[in-house]
């Protein structure tokens, strides 16, 4: 299954809701560009729901960390929604929690902006 997502707004805040693979080549550059195409509308607080991700792998894990920095060094906030159980492990074990906000619930991501 090939990533697809389905961009919303609310409360100011871009909302991209994931579903499929993030994984080396397309479905990863498509994340990148899907941020940046949000950052260059204006949005500066972009929330990326995981919820419906299958599969990731390090490129995908490098590119949530390249978004997340594109989005701060704009003066943004890039934060994470409904982590699947196996990539709330995989955030822990490469410590990446140290890096992004993560949240299981939407009313309390929008509300942290």
């Amino acid at each position: 299954m090939s990533l697809k997502i389905h961009p919303r707004e609310a409360d100011g805040v871009m909302i991209l809701d994931l579903t499929g693979r993030i994984t080396t080549g397309e479905p990863s550059v498509t994340v990148r560009d899907a941020v940046r195409k949000e950052i260059d509308k204006g949005f500066k607080n972009i929330l990326l729901n995981m919820g419906e991700i299958t599969y990731i792998d390090s490129a995908g894990l490098g590119e949530l960390i390249a978004a997340y920095t594109t989005v701060k060094n704009r003066g943004g906030h890039l934060k994470l929604l409904s982590l699947t159980k196996r990539l709330h492990e995989l955030m822990q074990i490469t410590k990446l929690y140290t890096v992004f906000d993560v949240y299981d619930d939407e009313v309390k991501a929008l509300g942290s902006f």
